[in-house]
C-alpha cells in the first residue's frame, strides 16, 4: 500500500523559512513524478511545484519561483520543498503527491496523495 507522510509544516513569521519534507512507502518513488500542491481556506488546491522521477526536470508555479526548491533525496525516499521568502499568502495545507504526470502538468487527478501539512505564515 502506497502511504506518503508529510511533516515540516509550522507557524512562520513572512520572510521565514520551512522545509516540508514528504516519505512515501518507497513502492513508487524511484519511478513517479513527485509533486507539492497547497489549499488555501476557501480556495482549491493548486499546484507548486514537481520534480521528475530522475530529477532533472522541475517545475513551479510562477508566485513561488525563486523562494521555494524542490529537491527529492533516493536514498531516504523523501522529497523536500524548501521553501524561503515566505509570505501571508503561502498561508495553506501542504500536500505531497505522487504520480505518472509530466512535471509541466499542473492538474493531477490520478496520483497518490498524503494527508497533508499545515503552514502558517504570520505578517
Amino acid at each position: 500500500q502506497v502511504q506518503l507522510v508529510e511533516s515540516g509544516g509550522g507557524l512562520v513569521q513572512a520572510g521565514g523559512s520551512l522545509r516540508l519534507s514528504c516519505a512515501d512507502s518507497g513502492r513508487i518513488y524511484t519511478s513517479y513524478t513527485m509533486g507539492w500542491f497547497r489549499q488555501a481556506p476557501g480556495k482549491e488546491r493548486e499546484f507548486v511545484a514537481a520534480i521528475s522521477w530522475s530529477g532533472s526536470s522541475t517545475n513551479y508555479v510562477d508566485s513561488v519561483k525563486g523562494r521555494f526548491t524542490i529537491s527529492r533525496d533516493y536514498a531516504k525516499n523523501t522529497v523536500y520543498l524548501q521553501m524561503n521568502s515566505l509570505k501571508p499568502e503561502d498561508t495553506a495545507v501542504y500536500y505531497c503527491a505522487a504520480g505518472l504526470q509530466p512535471t509541466s502538468q499542473v492538474s493531477w487527478k490520478d496520483a497518490y496523495w498524503g494527508q497533508g501539512t499545515q503552514v502558517t505564515v504570520s505578517s
